[in-house]
C-alpha cells in the first residue's frame, strides 16, 4: 500500500509539474504565434490592397493617357486649327467641328464644348452654352498658364446647367502656324468614367474596406461605399502625400491613420489619387478568429498531453518514434502518407490526422497553383483588350454609311480594313489565334497605314509554316509594325519597306518584322535585348518616363505570362534597317 501511495504521489507531482510547464510553454507559444499571425495578416492585407491600388492606378494612367491622346488629336484637326484664324468658319466647317467632337474616341462623355479664340462655342445642338459661361470661370483658372497639358479637375457644373460636382477634362487649343489666343476644349465626363475602376475593385474586397478616387484638393469623386464619411486625418494624410509626391506611383503603403491603415496610388499628370482605407476591425476580426482557434487547439493539446502522460507507457514509445520520424522527415514536397497505426489509442488518431493534414496541404498547394494560374490569365486579359466592341462597330457602321453616301471609296476601304482589324483583335475573347489570323490582323493594320500614308511604304508577308494549324498569342505583330511606321519611317515620305516572315526551327515558331526605316538607336537595342528574362516588374521599370517602350512592355509582358521563360525577343540593326525577332514554342493551342 505504501508503494502504491508513493507511486500515486509521484504521479501527482509529475502531472502537476508537467501541467505548469505545459501551461506556461503553451501560453508563451500562443502569444508568440498570435503576435506573428497578427503582424503577418496585417502585412498581407496591406500588401493585397497595395497591389489592388497599383492595378487601379494603371487603369487611371491609361484613362489619362487616352484623354491626352484624344485632345491632342483634336488639336491637330485641320478644321479646328482653321477655327483659330481671324476669318470665321463657314457653316459647313462649323458643322464639321461639332460633328468631330460628337464622335470623340473617349467613353463616358456626358457633354462637350469647344470655344475658339473668337468666342464661338461649338457644342451639342440641344445645349445652350455661350462664351460668357466659359471666360473668367473656374475652367480657365484651372488651366492657368498650362500651354498644352490636358487638365482634369472636379468642379460644380456652371456651363452645362448641371447642379452637381462633375469631372471635367480641359485643354487649350493653340494654333500650330502662328501665335494667337488659344481656344479651349471642355469635356464633362459621366460618373461611370472613373466609377467603373472602383466598382471593379469593390467586387473583390471586404465590405468594410473603403476605396475611392480623390483629387489633390481633397474632393472625393468616386467611393465604393456611398454615404460613408472618411476620418478627417485620412483626407489630410492623402492631401499631404499628394503634395509631397513628385512622380506617379504608390505614395502610401499601409500608413497608420485613425482607426485603420491607408494605402494610395497617385497619378501625377491628372493629380488624382486612388486610395484604400482598411479599418482596424478588418484585421482584428480575423486575428480574433485566429486567437480563438489557437486557444482551442492549445486546450486540446493540454488535454491530450495530460491523458497521454497518465495512460501511455514505454510500450507506446515505438509508435511515437514512428510518428516523429515521418513528421520530422516531411520536407514539404513529398506528401506520401505514413502507414496507419493500430494501437487502439489516441496515437492512431494522431497518425490519421497527420495523413489528413498532408492531404489538406497537398490540396491547398494545388489550389494555390490554380489561383496563380487564374491570376496570370486575368492579368493577361486586362493587358490585351479594354475596348467596347458594340460601340466601335456601331460607330464604324455609321461612318461607313456616311462615306458610302458621299461615294468616298478610299474612306470605305479604310473603314472595312479597320472593321476587319478590330474583329481579328477581339477574336471572340480568345487570347490564342492561328498564325493566319494574326497575319490577317497585321495585314489589315498595314492597309490602313498605307491609306493614311500614301506611298510611305510597301510590305511583304512571307509565311513558311502551316498558318492555320499553328497557334500563337494574338496582337504581337501589330505593335511591332506600328513602331516601324511611327519611328522607323518618321523621317521619310516614301520608299519604306516592311517584311514580315514566319518560319519554324526545331518546334519553335520564329516571327520577324524587318523594316528599312531609320535604324533603332544601339543603346535602345541593347536595353531591350536585355529585358527578355527579367521579372515582369523590372521590365516596366526599364521605361520610367512612360512615353516610350509601352509596346515593348506590352508584348514582353504578355509573352512572359503566356510562355514563361521559353520565349526569345531581340532586335538587330544595320545602317539602313531594323529587324525584331520573336521566338515562341509551338503547341500554344491551349490558353494558359
Amino acid at each position: 500500500m505504501k508503494h502504491k501511495h508513493l507511486s500515486s504521489g509521484i504521479q501527482k507531482k509529475y502531472l502537476k509539474s508537467t501541467f505548469i510547464l505545459l501551461f506556461f510553454a503553451l501560453l508563451l507559444s500562443m502569444i508568440g504565434v498570435w503576435s506573428y499571425m497578427h503582424h503577418t495578416l496585417k502585412n498581407n492585407i496591406i500588401e493585397k490592397y497595395k497591389f489592388a491600388d497599383e492595378k487601379m492606378g494603371i487603369l487611371l494612367d491609361n484613362l489619362y493617357t487616352k484623354s491626352k491622346e484624344v485632345t491632342a488629336e483634336a488639336i491637330l484637326n485641320e478644321t479646328i486649327q482653321k477655327s483659330l484664324n481671324a476669318e470665321e468658319l463657314t457653316d459647313n466647317e462649323k458643322n464639321a467641328v461639332g460633328k468631330y467632337f460628337s464622335y470623340l474616341d473617349l467613353d463616358s462623355i456626358q457633354d462637350y464644348c469647344y470655344m475658339d479664340n473668337k468666342g464661338n462655342v461649338y457644342t451639342r445642338s440641344y445645349s445652350y452654352v455661350n462664351a460668357f459661361d466659359i471666360k473668367n470661370t473656374v475652367f480657365q483658372k484651372k488651366l492657368g498658364t498650362e500651354y498644352a497639358k490636358t487638365v482634369w479637375f472636379i468642379a460644380k457644373d456652371t456651363v452645362f446647367n448641371g447642379k452637381e460636382n462633375s469631372l471635367f477634362i480641359t485643354r487649350y487649343v493653340h494654333s500650330l502656324d502662328y501665335p494667337s489666343e488659344p481656344g479651349i476644349i471642355i469635356l464633362k465626363m459621366k460618373p461611370s468614367f472613373l466609377n467603373h475602376i472602383i466598382t471593379m475593385a469593390s467586387e473583390k474586397t471586404d465590405s468594410d474596406i473603403i476605396t475611392g478616387i480623390m483629387d489633390q484638393n481633397g474632393n472625393i469623386y468616386a467611393l465604393n461605399q456611398e454615404n460613408t464619411a472618411l476620418p478627417d486625418n485620412v483626407t489630410k494624410t492623402l492631401i499631404n502625400a499628394c503634395k509631397k509626391s513628385s512622380d506617379t506611383g504608390i505614395i502610401l503603403n499601409g500608413e497608420t491613420v485613425t482607426g485603420g491603415y491607408l494605402s494610395a496610388y497617385y497619378q501625377k499628370d491628372c493629380s488624382f489619387s486612388i486610395f484604400t482605407y482598411v479599418p482596424n476591425n478588418v484585421v482584428t476580426s480575423q486575428t480574433t478568429q485566429i486567437l480563438i482557434v489557437l486557444v482551442l487547439i492549445y486546450l486540446i493539446i493540454v488535454v491530450l498531453a495530460l491523458l497521454l502522460s497518465i495512460l501511455f507507457s514505454n510500450r507506446f514509445t515505438r509508435p511515437i518514434q514512428e510518428i516523429t520520424t515521418y513528421m520530422t522527415g516531411f520536407d514539404g514536397g513529398d506528401y506520401t502518407h505514413m502507414p496507419e497505426l493500430h494501437t487502439n489509442t489516441e496515437l492512431d488518431q494522431i497518425g490519421h490526422s497527420y495523413n489528413e493534414m498532408l492531404g489538406n496541404i497537398e490540396q491547398l498547394v494545388n489550389e494555390i497553383k490554380l489561383q496563380e494560374k487564374e491570376l496570370r490569365t486575368s492579368e493577361l486579359n486586362m493587358l490585351i483588350s479594354q475596348i467596347n466592341p458594340h460601340f466601335l462597330y456601331n460607330t464604324l457602321d455609321t461612318i461607313y454609311m456616311l462615306a458610302r453616301m458621299n461615294k468616298e471609296k478610299t474612306t470605305m476601304r479604310m473603314i472595312q480594313a479597320l472593321s476587319k482589324y478590330l474583329r481579328l483583335c477581339l477574336s471572340k475573347g480568345s487570347e490564342i489565334v492561328s498564325v493566319e489570323d494574326e497575319l490577317e490582323n497585321v495585314k489589315s493594320y498595314m492597309e490602313i497605314q498605307q491609306i493614311r500614308n500614301a506611298d510611305l511604304f510597301e510590305y511583304e508577308i512571307d509565311c513558311q509554316v502551316n498558318a492555320k494549324g499553328n497557334k500563337i498569342l494574338k496582337l504581337i505583330l501589330q505593335p511591332l509594325v506600328e513602331n516601324a511606321v511611327k519611328y522607323g519611317f518618321s523621317e521619310i515620305y516614301e520608299g519604306g519597306y516592311i517584311r514580315i516572315r514566319v518560319t519554324e526551327e526545331n518546334d519553335v515558331l520564329v516571327l520577324s518584322v524587318y523594316n528599312t526605316g531609320m535604324p533603332m538607336n544601339k543603346d535602345m537595342v541593347e536595353k531591350i535585348n536585355g529585358l527578355t528574362h527579367l521579372p515582369i516588374s523590372q521590365i516596366k521599370k526599364a521605361f520610367p518616363d512612360k512615353k516610350h517602350g509601352y509596346g515593348v512592355f506590352n508584348i514582353l509582358t504578355r509573352l512572359r505570362l503566356k510562355y514563361g521563360d521559353k520565349i526569345t525577343y531581340y532586335y538587330e540593326t544595320t545602317d539602313a534597317s531594323t529587324t525584331c525577332t520573336i521566338k515562341v514554342p509551338k503547341g500554344g493551342e491551349q490558353e494558359s
